[in-house]
């Protein structure tokens, strides 16, 4: 099986597409297996096998035999699999220190007698960016071409991020549209 691996991974360096597929076909199930052990659990499993053909497929001219081909896929899989991991661990902080900065403004707010509306709630749980075109158009007042200007970003993005968190908001306060 090396000597044929190593002649199909040829004509996949060449560009050769079907070579290309018969050598990511013959070592798909292999990987999957892989990964089943490694994640226990399926979907993410099939998650990364695909990230790892299609990272596979615009690598394979900088596969230098060096070691197996399945050896390379695995380094691949295993370096995406960490690299989920690690995006997943940074945006559970995040989202635990936006739920702390929710709470201690709430503290604040009442602390000060002032009052914290469900309206604040709500709008606390819409995505970033619709939270920010929201709060600059209802809020600060500023229109659709200054909020673009100040996000970097088209005035139409803009209108349907608003048009986008209102509906939202109205959804979760059980307003009619």
């Amino acid at each position: 099986m090396i000597q044929c691996d190593q002649r199909i991974i040829k004509k996949a360096q060449q560009g050769n597409a079907e070579a290309l597929a018969e050598l990511l076909r013959d070592h798909y199930t292999f990987l999957h297996k892989y990964l089943l052990k490694v994640t226990l659990d399926p979907s993410l499993a099939e998650d990364i096998c695909q990230d790892t053909m299609l990272r596979s497929m615009e690598k394979i001219t900088s596969y230098n035999g060096a070691s197996s081909f399945s050896s390379w896929l695995i380094t691949i899989a295993t370096r995406l699999y960490i690299d989920r991991i690690r995006r997943s661990k940074r945006e559970k902080e995040w989202n635990l220190r936006q739920e702390q900065g929710i709470r201690t403004i709430r503290w604040q707010f009442e602390s000060r007698n002032e009052e914290w509306s469900d309206v604040l709630d709500a709008i606390s749980r819409l995505p970033l960016p619709q939270r920010m075109a929201v709060l600059l158009k209802h809020y600060y007042g500023y229109g659709y071409e200054e909020i673009g200007a100040m996000l970097q970003i088209p005035e139409g993005t803009v209108k349907s991020r608003v048009a986008y968190g209102l509906r939202q908001l109205r959804k979760e306060l059980g307003e009619d549209e």
